[in-house]
């Protein structure tokens, strides 16, 4: 079995940014509050940081900041994937030398290869490292799934140890979990489908909901592990409405614009993200209000 490198809620957290970079005083903050609420690991440069529209000098600044403002409080993964090989393995390189305890994958987008090219590709970035690598799979983002044989394969690699799975399939999920048993870890990349995920084996979340809510997040993955699964489902159920409304544009545009609202100078989004629709943010308001967050 391979071990987990963490369980319970990571955040996979926002990136405040300036008219001209990343506001890193404020993802200091951000970083000292998850901890200060239970947070069980810090994941930067995700889809929810906005990587997509980071300079590769932000890229490997906003790493090396998380690394050292964490200090070894909770275990810091960070996302190094791209759909050229060759920089993945440079920034998964570089994650791992500024200290680093995980590194979080997404499949190649846009190239939309095949299964034997995403097995070529996990492969040798996985060959360049030796931290922990979370895979993630978010076909709605990218264009391609990994599908269950490709999973089977790429669990015999010893430093593939998990995967971020936001396909929101729990009958593949199942499957996976049937497939690969302990030596391919799951967590939810959904926050509407934490405790489902959770009962069929799954180690946690990697969470949007734990930037606005992270004491919830963590003490939904907490309660399933002690037992108390009663409480984990009210939670999920109870706050079904605001991860309704964190999702009802595409992420990171609402949990940014609710972070403004509890009072983080989280900054710009960067285009082409756009800011939200009225209608949209008086039902992400509304839902912030009712759990008592703004």
């Amino acid at each position: 079995m391979k071990k987990p490198l963490f369980r319970g809620a990571g955040i996979a957290i926002i990136t405040p940014f300036t008219e001209n970079g990343i506001n890193f005083d404020e993802l200091g903050r951000i970083i000292d509050d998850q901890i200060k609420e239970g947070t069980d690991a810090i994941i930067i440069t995700g889809t929810t940081g906005e990587s997509a529209t980071m300079s590769d000098e932000e890229h490997r600044a906003a790493i090396q900041y998380a690394v050292e403002r964490t200090a070894h409080r909770i275990p810091v993964i960070a996302g190094t994937g791209s759909n050229e090989t060759h920089y993945a393995i440079a920034l998964s390189q570089y994650a791992e030398s500024v200290g680093v305890d995980g590194l979080l994958v997404v499949t190649p987008y846009y190239n939309k290869c095949t299964q034997k090219g995403l097995i070529a590709h996990y492969k040798a970035i996985a060959e360049s490292v030796h931290s922990p690598i979370f895979l993630y799979d978010v076909p709605s983002r990218t264009g391609v799934g990994i599908q269950i044989d490709t999973y089977v394969e790429l669990a015999k690699v010893p430093n593939i140890v998990a995967v971020k799975e936001a396909n929101g399939d729990l009958s593949k999920i199942l499957r996976l979990r049937a497939a690969c048993g302990d030596d391919l870890m799951v967590y939810s990349g959904n926050d509407d489908q934490i405790v489902p995920i959770l009962s069929l084996g799954g180690q946690g979340v990697i969470s949007v909901l734990s930037n606005v809510a992270p004491k919830v997040t963590h003490d939904m993955c907490q309660f399933y592990f002690d037992g108390n699964v009663k409480e984990a489902t009210r939670l999920q159920i109870e706050y079904a409405d605001l991860i309704d409304a964190l999702f009802c544009e595409v992420n990171p545009i609402p949990v940014k614009v609710a972070m403004r609202k509890m009072g983080y100078n989280v900054g710009p989004l960067r285009m082409p993200l756009s800011e939200m629709e009225p209608r949209h943010e008086l039902r992400l308001e509304n839902a912030l209000k009712n759990h008592g967050l703004i």
